[in-house]
């Protein structure tokens, strides 16, 4: 577990970085209105250990959202569905819990918990932290169409994007 949280804090600035140098400046666009958008930046806060207590977890969450939030200049979008995300992470994992349970070092990654349990627990907390985004975004229930299109075009690539790069970069923690 030592070795966790400078993995952890090398795994923030490295997505954070990605997010404002290369997936920032990513967009996709159909008829003029941009419905694609890499976030990948949740898989900080989801690739945590198990263990982590959530306080921590939503302090994290509100420093990496807030930065985020400077280089996008936005007003604070990012900090709360990054919260939003931390909060409720917890209650993911315990919904996902194996039969045997977690020990005290697991990490939710493919290579410590399996690829089917990864696949449903980042796709059930990207979408989540996906649509929270965009509803706080728009900030109304008008726009549900294209919330809905931003959400799930953007969770798609997204998804594609982790998954490939959680078999890149295997880390153990």
């Amino acid at each position: 577990m030592n070795n966790a949280i400078p993995t952890n804090i090398i795994r923030f600035i490295f997505l954070y970085l990605a997010q404002i140098m290369i997936f920032k400046q990513v967009t996709f666009s159909l008829g003029g209105i941009a419905y694609i958008h890499f976030i990948i930046y949740p898989l900080a806060i989801l690739l945590m250990p198990v263990k982590t207590p959530r306080a921590v977890l939503l302090i994290a969450a509100f420093v990496m959202g807030l930065a985020l939030d400077m280089a996008y200049d936005s007003v604070g979008i990012h900090a709360a569905a990054l919260v939003f995300t931390a909060y409720i992470r917890n209650i993911i994992i315990a919904f996902l819990e194996p039969f045997d349970g977690y020990s005290v070092a697991d990490v939710p990654t493919v290579r410590q918990l399996g690829f089917g349990w990864f696949m449903s627990y980042i796709s059930i907390g990207l979408l989540i932290h996906i649509f929270v985004y965009f509803s706080i975004e728009a900030f109304s229930f008008v726009y549900f169409f294209e919330i809905f299109l931003n959400t799930i075009f953007s969770f798609i690539v997204s998804c594609i994007v982790i998954i490939v790069s959680q078999f890149i970069i295997r880390t153990k923690y």
